[in-house]
């Protein structure tokens, strides 16, 4: 797995994902927002699945 999440893309995924699974942890925004663990996840990783798929790659270091 190379990585194609970078910079900006990483800290925005990580932001939103902990920003969701705290408010679905609180209970205020219900089951739903869990799915924030996907782009927490991903931001994380720096890999993102669909982004493999069609090409796209927002990290700087191709050679990651």
């Amino acid at each position: 797995m190379t990585k194609n999440v970078g910079g900006i893309d990483r800290i925005l995924r990580i932001s939103a994902g902990v920003i969701l699974v705290a408010l679905a942890a609180i209970g205020t925004l219900g089951a739903w927002a869990w799915v924030g663990l996907v782009p927490l996840a991903t931001g994380l990783i720096g890999w993102c699945p669909p982004y493999n798929l069609l090409g796209i790659n927002t990290c700087k270091n191709k050679n990651v």
